[in-house]
């Protein structure tokens, strides 16, 4: 199954300064969403996967648009996370088909490794829903310094039979961590 993309968000933060101290570099993050048809909207279906090879596809385009919207080597990804909003004709489990199977390979091949999970989240919602990630370190989820999250709203998205899929990188760990390794 291929994805029927409508839209897709680019959004990069940088932060210069916190606290009237400067970053620099700026700790600098990626948030690269995909307004997808809802393939299943407004039916139940009992096998959900051929949603598992969308994720894998919409995963390795949105972690590729995202190291090249970061402008760095695919190894200079630090951190990752995923997250997906269901509109209202859909159901949760979408939302787990398309993250969770098969999504991680592409995204971890597109940032040059990843020895553990990507955070995620999933909610339903309408247009201007909010999805907050979670962040955290590539290779060690128990790097206290890395763990963040980031967050994005698209106004006109989801509609009630579309999905937004997000995945979010970073470059860097928070500004000023100073919490632990």
């Amino acid at each position: 199954m291929k994805p029927q993309i409508r839209r897709i968000v680019i959004q990069v933060e940088e932060i210069h300064q916190e606290i009237g101290r400067t970053i620099d570099p700026p700790a600098r993050k990626v948030t690269v969403a995909a307004v997808i048809n809802n393939p299943y909207a407004g039916k139940y279906v009992d096998d959900l996967e051929p949603l598992y090879d969308l994720g894998a596809e919409i995963g390795g385009l949105l972690a590729k648009k995202g190291v090249t919207a970061l402008g760095v080597k695919p190894s200079e990804i630090v951190s990752y996370g995923k997250g997906a909003i269901v509109g209202l004709d859909g159901e949760i489990e979408h939302a787990a088909a398309i993250l969770h199977p098969r999504l991680g390979k592409p995204v971890r091949a597109a940032v040059e490794k990843g020895d553990d999970i990507i955070p995620s989240t999933k909610k339903m919602g309408g247009p201007g829903s909010v999805l907050v990630m979670p962040l955290t370190n590539k290779d060690s989820i128990w790097s206290f310094d890395h763990m963040d999250a980031t967050e994005i709203s698209l106004p006109d998205a989801p509609r009630a039979d579309e999905i937004v899929v997000a995945v979010a990188l970073a470059d860097s760990g928070r500004p000023l961590a100073r919490t632990g390794t």
